[in-house]
């Protein structure tokens, strides 16, 4: 849980299209649909539950992978560095997602951009299963969505997105998990991923 420690130790927007490459939807090899995704997802009881997306700097050439957990709102930025590629996502999926405790990676939901050509053998590196949204759906990642908005008073439109370090994109991730949330009852994303993993009961329907 070294990911939940550090973000409690540091203790808004309309989103329009992004111009994606959507040529590749409906491309991706090995696919498995958000129909398939397990039905506690849906309701946000039981932590885990991840949303996924980019963020699109200048020119379309550069990006910030955005990872959020659909109970909480808890925030994971990815560095992209050098370009969006799939095997540049995948490489920072691969090293990022280990962070984050293995009894919270349950599920990832993505769109169907062709920067996740690869993932399979993120699933292979990580052990989290993905699941892919209809086309044209971003109702399916919600959360996703919402925190993107709140992302882009940090890294606005039509800036180079490379420029940010790994260490800036922590800070910033640390900055939104220690914003208190009304619908988590004014506690912050971090301390209730952190209230969450320290019940075992939180797991209980998951399991049994």
């Amino acid at each position: 849980a070294r990911l939940v420690k550090t973000a409690l130790r540091t203790g808004r927007v309309r989103r329009k299209s992004q111009g994606r490459n959507t040529a590749g939807q409906g491309k991706i090899r090995d696919m498995v649909h958000i129909s398939e995704r397990p039905a506690e997802a849906e309701d946000r009881a039981i932590p885990g539950h991840w949303e996924g997306d980019l963020i699109i700097g200048a020119g379309q050439q550069s990006a910030i992978g955005t990872l959020v957990e659909r109970s909480t709102g808890f925030v994971v930025l990815l560095h992209l560095a050098g370009d969006r590629t799939a095997a540049t996502l995948a490489a920072a999926m691969s090293i990022k997602i280990p962070e984050i405790p293995e009894i919270l990676r349950r599920s990832l939901t993505w769109d169907q951009g062709s920067e996740m050509a690869l993932h399979t053998k993120i699933t292979e590196a990580t052990g989290l299963p993905i699941y892919f949204c209809d086309p044209h759906s971003p109702w399916q990642r919600g959360t996703n969505e919402n925190t993107n908005g709140l992302l882009r008073q940090y890294f606005p439109k039509g800036t180079d997105l490379s420029f940010y370090g790994p260490g800036w994109l922590d800070q910033v991730a640390a900055e939104l998990n220690a914003r208190p949330r009304k619908r988590l009852g004014w506690r912050t994303p971090a301390e209730e991923l952190d209230r969450l993993l320290s019940d075992p009961s939180t797991f209980v329907a998951a399991t049994a």
